[in-house]
């Protein structure tokens, strides 16, 4: 993928016009590992562009194929609502069917019987396609099976979303089993190479099973296609093997984890790191792409660093900047998030530092500027649905274009399926992007030292009563003990400020002199003391 910079003159002002260069990204994934969670950054350029996380003991997984049984027909969504063995019964709408619907119930139903023995598909009659106008009560009768495949995680309230048209991806290719079509992605631009691909899949590929070739494939050798298609095969038998012990909803085969997934799809030339902190997991990703891409495993590299592996990335500093309702750019210039029910919507804002002279070309460097940003947010976020965006207002069809065109550009590494529409005339962009999961909300705000999240403090004339009691405390329990504390800088020139300060009087008091430390870190309340070798004295 290209990201694309934005280059201007420093601040103040955007006086100069706005250029452009690109150049090919470096693409690094950081894991982060627990007994209970995993967690994936993927880094651009050093810069955080998406979040994973994933519970050890999650379930539920995007890819993975259920035997399903019909618990409630709805003719009048056009939809059924599916038990695949979960809590809530699953969704499945008419469109999500496909056209080679009739064929799967009746692969399920022989297959569950005994009547079909062969693991794959070159002896199965295929039915004739479903009609894309009908009504799904003349597909389905109650409790009948089928295979069906999570096309969305359960959001909110709703249960998982399904779709009858199975797919097994692969490294270089996807199969789709009741069809003899083979598509070539169309990012692969050169048409002699499409050629090529099609010519090579159609002589490989098994019979009644249909091929997408991924743009990974651009260049791949026939034995690469080849291998790919082969373990495919393997997986497909696995669910022949599984259907016929199952008679129940049950997961029949479950897609793999999340890091692997994301290393099959997103892998690629400009990948120069993967940083694990887990040697299990270490192992587990180097032995994967072993299979997949064995001249990759040289990147993969164990960390075995003092601090936190996301703390070494500079990750959770991007995690606390990234997430919350505002998102500041480098020029001052800040973007607005907010969530409603029915969409998103992101408000552009210059900030302080944008003068007024040349207006034009600074709302369109802010904008632009902004545009790069929300992309990134977007991802990073996983924002899903209508997102609706109030950039700066400009006059010029021409910049208007042009952010048009850059926000394409921006969007295009998005692996998410997205639309874009050009500036309406109230100077409104509107993108939609598929949500297959929830979106990723991080809270990043931390409770007040202080007050607790209350919102209330103790008295504030009480801090120095509490530190002279503590001071008591210590002297009784330890008189040998020489004393340092350390205050907030208020608190600090309170304690030494005059010739008769509160520390005279503790000396003469006390016959002991404290030694006082200012602390800008301290909250108001906070103080800690130390002895003579810098220990913490705690007396709690």
């Amino acid at each position: 993928m290209f990201l694309f910079l934005l280059v201007q003159q420093p601040f103040p002002g955007f006086n100069h016009l706005v250029t452009y260069r690109s150049y090919a990204v470096d693409k690094e994934l950081v894991i982060k590992s627990s007994p209970s969670e995993v967690e994936i950054a993927l880094l651009e350029g050093g810069k955080l562009v998406e979040i994973h996380r994933q519970k050890t003991n999650n379930h539920s997984t995007v890819g993975d194929i259920f035997l399903a049984c019909t618990k409630k027909l709805m003719p009048g969504l056009n939809a059924g609502f599916m038990d695949i063995g979960h809590r809530k019964d699953a969704f499945l709408h008419y469109t999500d069917l496909g056209p080679q619907i009739k064929s799967l119930i009746k692969y399920t139903q022989q297959v569950m019987r005994g009547t079909y023995s062969q693991p794959l598909l070159e002896h199965f009659t295929l039915e004739p396609d479903n009609p894309k106008t009908g009504k799904i009560d003349q597909v389905f009768e109650k409790n009948s099976h089928v295979l069906v495949q999570v096309l969305k995680e359960p959001i909110s309230t709703k249960g998982p979303r399904l779709s009858c048209e199975i797919t097994l991806p692969g490294r270089y290719v996807v199969l789709t089993p009741f069809s003899d079509i083979v598509a070539v992605s169309k990012k692969i631009s050169s048409n002699e190479e499409r050629k090529r691909l099609k010519v090579l899949v159609e002589s490989i590929k098994p019979k009644n099973f249909g091929v997408i070739v991924r743009t990974a494939a651009e260049g791949k050798k026939v034995a690469d296609l080849h291998n790919d298609i082969r373990e495919l095969e393997e997986k497909w038998k696995s669910i022949f093997h599984q259907l016929k012990q199952t008679k129940s909803p049950d997961k029949i085969l479950s897609e793999i984890d999340k890091t692997s997934s994301m290393l099959r799809d997103i892998l690629n030339d400009n990948f120069n790191r993967i940083t694990i902190d887990d040697k299990d997991l270490y192992q587990s990703i180097r032995e994967y792409l072993t299979t997949i891409a064995p001249d990759k495993v040289k990147i993969v590299h164990q960390y075995k660093g003092n601090r936190p592996v996301f703390d070494h990335f500079d990750i959770n500093r991007q995690i606390k900047a990234s997430f919350g309702k505002t998102s500041t750019m480098s020029s001052g210039a800040y973007i607005v998030i907010e969530h409603t029910e029915a969409m998103h919507v992101i408000d552009v804002n210059s900030g302080p530092k944008m003068q007024r002279k040349d207006q034009e070309e600074a709302a369109l460097a802010v904008n632009l500027e902004a545009a790069e940003e929300i992309a990134r947010q977007l991802r990073l976020r996983d924002i899903g649905g209508l997102i609706v965006i109030d950039f700066i207002d400009m006059r010029s069809a021409e910049n208007k274009n042009s952010l048009f065109t850059k926000m394409r550009d921006f969007m295009e590494g998005d692996r998410a399926q997205h639309t874009i529409l050009p500036l309406s005339k109230f100077g409104l962009m509107q993108i939609t992007r598929q949500r297959t999961r929830p979106e990723v909300n991080i809270d990043t705000t931390e409770s007040c030292p202080a007050c607790q999240g209350t919102g209330k403090v103790n008295a504030s004339i009480l801090v120095i009563d509490n530190i002279q009691r503590d001071i008591e405390y210590i002297i009784q329990s330890r008189p040998q003990s020489g004393i340092r504390l350390e205050v907030n800088q208020f608190v600090y020139a309170y304690l030494t400020c005059g010739f008769f300060s509160q520390r005279i009087k503790w000396f003469f008091k006390y016959k002991k002199w404290i030694r006082i430390k200012s602390n800008s870190d301290f909250h108001l309340f906070e103080f800690k003391f130390y002895d003579e070798s810098e220990d913490e004295i705690r007396l709690s």
